[in-house]
């Protein structure tokens, strides 16, 4: 029987009634009183050199009360690993979608007519689409001073690759190729902005690191901190896409020339053009092993589609770079990677950050390997796979890792060994595994942790307040549970604020795994500085000494013979008139102590504070026909440490093998000449609810001892072995691999072909 109230428990979504009764407010529901309408000019060639923008046309509407353009923005480029791109184009622009003059007008109709009054005259330029060819000598250059295009090289060795693959037995080898995939949220990336009287300028957006807003928007138009105030409205999901600068810098301009608020939206049509979609990736790799299935060694070549410019691409090539080494006890790799130019939408950070393209390469050959050796994939795996107390190849020390057990429990639940040996033509069964970080570090090298206030007022509610914020994730309610947990009262006594940078204390928002280990961890602190001083109020008001008293079910009782004495909201309310109206404020801040920020070159550190691990299992049924794969079954099995809340930790799950889906077989920006082809939810295909198969979710509990309550991250690695798990599937029904994604029909057919003249 658990010993916890509150934790363990599936605790509703706290903000789950406004959500589904339609009351909640996004932000594209935000008003305020004079608020104008801003709309962007976007670039109509992928590469050109601006001759002459005239605005004098739109400046003489009715209506339009700001037109801008580079000269009426901050000189300073913005990007968050290398800054390289304008807030408005200056002098060239470099991708359909590059935003070169904006509007603010009294309404959206108006702000469109004064776009297509301005005139823009331009020289086309040679332009360059793909990045192998991008890299070759001659090759027009999109940024001066980038030899070949290259916006970023990493070239990461350990051990003695040469020696590891001279002595191995079994080598596998092959290329995979991973697509333009967007991040599909429901609600685009919007933004109110608006200056008080006396300069200071006030941000309503769904940015997923409010306080990193914050002191990018200040640095920027030359504001002190103090003189931005940045709230945190939740938005309509993000998955990394709301973390970089988009259209903020824009909004913010376009309110202080208009001296009104302006909110800016974009369109869908532009959240496909002209935000930051995951970085397509080519990937060269090759595994070594000896004949009794142990990993020796791996190589791999990376290249990497940056577009047109780089923000946080450098990051995530970094990431896939690495990270799926310490998945595996591999202790001898030399991984290359190219993060190149082209004159296509910038790239960047969506779930998994870099994991998914080198997981679906590595898992897949994995999976090669094991048929060559003639091994049980599982049990490959197993072998193989990275243990508690291990220091891994890049030197990630591992506090806690199920991965076999994961791993046994698809095997379990599957009837694998049995499927296997009994084949059913056509049918199909494969498995994938993940690492993923919990809580990564190294964004923001003089504070990586987080801090967070819990307030009791003088009725007894609790209000926990925290930088990071809720983008969907189901935080809020998780920092509920923990606060609630180690108050000993109800979560329905307790409520999360919103992130208000007047008010909230410092946290760099949700990106990176890292809001339940850092931001819960804090939230954990402050809620028991909170319950220390409450049963100190206690001690005093009661007669008795605080270590003699404890809180369960909102009571204040005694430790020595369960005795209650007083309601919690009744001390609450005592205490906080002994303290002169002062109420009863915990606060907590957390920094990991085991994570050291990795070497820039040679990548070695222990980025994060823990680690998760995950094994999805899919059966498949393959048309050899049509061409056509059915998705039977996925079983995810996840170790995330503790499951804090099993409903929404299920959630996580099932939403990630449904992004995994959407990967595998549909997913795809399409360009021709650097143009989107299908910028809508029509021609963009996403999974629906007829897509999906039966999901069966399980949990490896493994108790972290750095995470609260021992918990680490679900949601990111909740897609990573996903298609990787379905492609194995798909080669165990018919014998052949697909390694470049989406799986259309005619790429399995032409698979299946090329099988056929091979025999």
């Amino acid at each position: 029987m658990s010993v916890f109230r509150n934790i363990g428990q599936s605790v509703p979504r706290i903000d789950g009634w406004e959500k589904v009764t339609g009351t909640f407010k996004f932000p594209s529901d935000l008003k305020v009183p004079g608020m104008l309408y801003g709309k962007v000019l976007r670039s109509p060639f992928p590469h050109a050199r601006i001759i002459k923008v005239d605005t004098n046309a739109a400046k003489a509407i009715e209506g339009v009360v700001a037109v801008i353009t580079a000269e009426d923005v901050p000189a300073a480029k913005i990007g968050e690993a290398i800054a390289d791109m304008n807030i408005l184009a200056v002098e060239k622009v470099r991708y359909i979608g590059d935003p070169v003059a904006a509007v603010a007008a009294v309404d959206e109709e108006t702000a469109l007519k004064a776009l297509a009054a301005i005139k823009v005259e331009y020289k086309e330029l040679p332009a360059v689409f793909d990045p192998e060819e991008a890299m070759q000598p001659g090759q027009p250059l999109i940024h001066e001073g980038k030899e070949n295009n290259v916006a970023v090289f990493n070239h990461v060795v350990q051990g003695d690759v040469e020696a590891a693959f001279a002595k191995a037995d079994v080598v596998v080898e092959d290329t995979f190729e991973l697509p333009f995939v967007h991040q599909s949220y429901l609600e685009p990336n919007t933004c109110l902005a608006s200056f008080e009287p006396g300069g200071r300028l006030n941000i309503w957006s769904p940015n997923q690191g409010p306080a990193w807003l914050r002191a990018r928007i200040a640095s920027l138009f030359g504001l002190k901190l103090s003189e931005v105030r940045v709230v945190q409205v939740q938005g309509g999901g993000a998955f990394g896409a709301k973390l970089p600068l988009t259209i903020e810098p824009i909004c913010v301009a376009l309110a202080r020339k208009a001296g009104r608020p302006v909110f800016l939206a974009n369109t869908r049509e532009e959240e496909y053009e002209a935000t930051w979609p995951r970085v397509p990736m080519k990937i060269r790799m090759a595994l070594a092993a000896s004949q009794d299935g142990t990993l020796l060694a791996k190589r791999s070549t990376i290249i990497a589609d940056n577009g047109a410019y780089s923000n946080i691409a450098p990051g995530v090539l970094s990431t896939a770079v690495t990270r799926i080494d310490n998945l595996y006890r591999i202790k001898n790799v030399d991984n290359i990677g190219y993060l190149v130019y082209t004159n296509k939408l910038p790239t960047g950070m969506f779930r998994g950050f870099g994991n998914p393209q080198t997981t679906f390469a590595i898992e897949v050959l994995m999976d090669q390997l094991a048929v060559k050796l003639g091994m049980d994939p599982a049990e490959l795996r197993i072998k193989n796979a990275t243990r508690t107390g291990d220091v891994t190849v890049h030197g990630w020390e591992i506090t806690s890792s199920g991965l076999t057990d994961c791993i046994r429990e698809v095997v379990r639940r599957s009837g694998w060994d049995e499927k296997r040996k009994n084949k059913v033509p056509g049918r199909g069964i494969g498995l994938a595994c993940c690492i993923h970080v919990s809580g990564n570090r190294g964004v923001y090298p003089s504070f990586d942790g987080s801090a967070a206030e819990v307030r009791i007022s003088a009725d007894g509610m609790v209000t926990v307040f925290s930088g990071e914020g809720e983008i969907g994730c189901g935080t809020t309610t998780v920092w509920a549970q923990i606060a609630a947990e180690a108050l000993g009262i109800g979560v329905d006594r307790v409520r999360v604020a919103e992130v208000d940078s007047d008010y909230s204390p410092f946290g760099l928002g949700a990106y990176a795994s890292r809001v339940t280990v850092i931001g819960g961890n804090a939230v954990l602190a402050a809620a028991r500085d909170a319950r220390r001083q409450l049963l100190e109020a206690a001690g005093e008001i009661l007669g008795l000494a605080p270590d003699k008293l404890d809180i369960r079910d909102g009571k204040i009782i005694s430790l020595v013979d369960n005795a209650v004495f007083k309601d919690f909201a009744e001390i609450a309310t005592e205490a906080c008139y002994r303290r002169g109206g002062t109420v009863i404020v915990g606060r907590g801040s957390y920094v990991p102590s085991n994570v050291t920020i990795a070497d820039p070159k040679t990548k070695y550190g222990n980025i994060a504070p823990s680690y998760s691990f995950g094994c999805q299992l899919a059966e498949v049924e393959v048309d050899q026909e049509t061409g056509k794969v059915k998705v039977l079954k996925i079983i995810a099995v996840q170790d995330l440490g503790r499951v804090l809340n099993p409903t929404l930790a299920e959630g996580q799950l099932e939403g990630g093998v449904a992004m995994g889906i959407g990967y595998t077989f549909m997913e795809e920006i399409i360009t021709k000449e650097g143009r989107i082809l299908n910028p809508n939810f029509r021609d963009y295909k996403l999974p629906v609810a007829t897509d999906m198969p039966p999901i069966e979710v399980a949990f490896v509990e493994t108790l972290d001892p750095i995470g609260p309550f021992g918990a680490k991250s679900v949601a990111e690695p909740a897609l990573v072995p996903t298609a990787p798990a379905i492609i194995n599937a798909i080669r165990d029904a018919v014998g052949v691999y697909v390694t470049s994604l989406p799986v259309k029909p005619e790429k399995l057919l032409a698979a299946l072909e090329k099988r056929l003249e091979q025999e």
